[in-house]
């Protein structure tokens, strides 16, 4: 068992280097990270760099034969901006307060990146012996952004060295509520990112004189309304029923979540009393579509010229670009909004399916940490990096083990939120599933 305080020290100094990526290319920073890693493991691995600071550093121990396997323990470096006055403490100071280590990153991911470092370490130094198979530790910048500075640069530029036959990523949650069995969520599938930028276009004036004008902004809210107003129908996708058959939630609400015209009412009355399950539910059950962006004119007085929005939408298995086209066509059409659409990014859902080496390995790891739990194949509704290896047929999932002292719904919330936060005793038990999990590929494709 690998000591709770060595792996919830690194986690702190993690989150203390602030690598916060808010999008432009020169946020990030994650070098400082890389750094940290390198002072951790005694050694620097292979780094990529492919704007200033924004680095990724690889790590191979290789196996005892060359035609096994490979495994990939894959975390991401990077965290998403945060409003510091919002936070009841410092977001980058990682403090320690009643068994919790607070801060931005805690739980998304790196939490599981300093699990897969400790692990990763005692193969690295020779503790334990290798794996029939290379055994790779890859811990990547940019995923906040979308991976076009990290793991999708990767995949796309140096394949040759990141390339793993087998994945461990994120995300790891709590325990499933509203069942009477222990069910823990691997993730196995995950939506895709299909993000668009709305743009308009006007003639600039005097705000005072607006008669037969044309303004910018008109025709771009009238297009955020036309999303508002138009929902997405819900979309039962066998990743989503197969999910629901294992967690197997009780009464009538197994049911209702799987058919298209009752599972409103059922995230209606969730939301009642657990939000954050709610809005997961709703997720993985609909095309998402959220404006997060908005920007129009200069000054108060001025007619702006120009509009622009961006809005993320994320589809579910069986949806593709068409279909979000389409969608967006519709809502635009309704509002008569006229506008340009940009494609940020058009990601289609990716997912692995829950067999092979990898799979029992998890399964064996979990029956042999946490007994009286059992696995179930999940999909997320955000994107990882994950979906950059499993278009080149790496198999991948995510796996945690968390105690109880924080629900499933509360902790989704905190993924991008205030006050994010893991127990040592969470750091702890993924640690100890990850290491489990890597003995246990080991020993089933020896």
């Amino acid at each position: 068992m690998i000591d709770r305080g060595e792996v919830t020290e690194l986690l702190q100094s993690l989150i203390r280097n602030e690598c916060v990526n808010d999008g432009t290319v020169g946020s990030g920073q994650e070098r400082r990270s890389v750094d940290t890693l390198a002072a951790y493991l005694g050694e620097r691995g292979v780094e990529f760099e492919p704007h200033p600071g924004r680095t990724s550093a690889l790590y191979r121990v290789p196996g005892a034969r060359s035609e096994a396997p490979s495994l990939m323990l894959m975390g991401h470096l990077d965290v998403v901006p945060v409003t510091r006055d919002a936070w009841t403490r410092d977001p980058f100071a990682a403090e320690v307060h009643d068994g919790f280590v607070w801060g931005r990153g805690a739980v998304d991911m790196l939490n599981q990146t300093a699990a897969m470092a400790a692990v990763f370490r005692r193969y690295l130094t020779g503790e334990l012996p290798p794996l029939p198979g290379n055994l790779l530790f890859l811990a990547v910048a940019d995923e906040e952004a979308g991976g076009g500075h990290g793991a999708g640069w990767l995949v796309d530029h140096h394949w040759d060295s990141v390339a793993c036959d087998y994945q461990l990523t994120e995300i790891g949650t709590p325990h499933l509520p509203l069942s009477s069995r222990q069910g823990l969520p691997i993730t196995v599938a995950e939506k895709g990112p299909q993000w668009r930028r709305v743009r308009t276009r006007g003639v600039p004036g005097h705000g005072s004189q607006p008669f037969r004008s044309k303004n910018a902004l008109l025709p771009l809210a009238a297009a955020i309304a036309g999303l508002r107003d138009r929902q997405p129908p819900a979309w039962m996708s066998d990743e989503w029923v197969r999910f629901v058959e294992a967690w197997a939630p009780e009464g009538d609400l197994a049911a209702e979540l799987v058919d298209p015209d009752r599972i409103e009412g059922a995230i209606a009355r969730l939301a009642e009393s657990d939000l954050g399950l709610a809005r997961w539910v709703d997720a993985c059950t609909h095309l998402t579509v959220s404006p997060n962006t908005l920007h129009a004119g200069v000054k108060a007085n001025v007619i702006p010229d120009e509009g622009l929005a961006e809005i993320d939408l994320r589809v579910l298995p069986g949806q593709d670009r068409q279909y979000v086209d389409d969608y967006l066509a519709k809502a635009f059409s309704d509002a008569d909004a006229d506008v340009d659409l940009e494609v940020m990014q058009a990601n289609d859902a990716s997912g692995s399916a829950p067999e092979g080496p990898l799979w029992d390995a998890v399964t064996a790891a979990i029956a042999g940490v946490a007994p009286d739990t059992h696995p179930v194949p999940a999909m997320i509704p955000v994107g990882t990096d994950a979906r950059f290896f499993r278009r080149r047929g790496t198999v991948a999932y995510g796996v945690g083990l968390f105690d109880q002292r924080v629900t499933f719904g509360d902790f989704l919330k905190m993924f991008h939120g205030h006050d994010e936060r893991v127990s040592i005793e969470s750091v702890g038990r993924t640690t100890d599933l990850t290491a489990r999990t890597v003995h246990e590929f080991g020993r089933l494709t020896g």
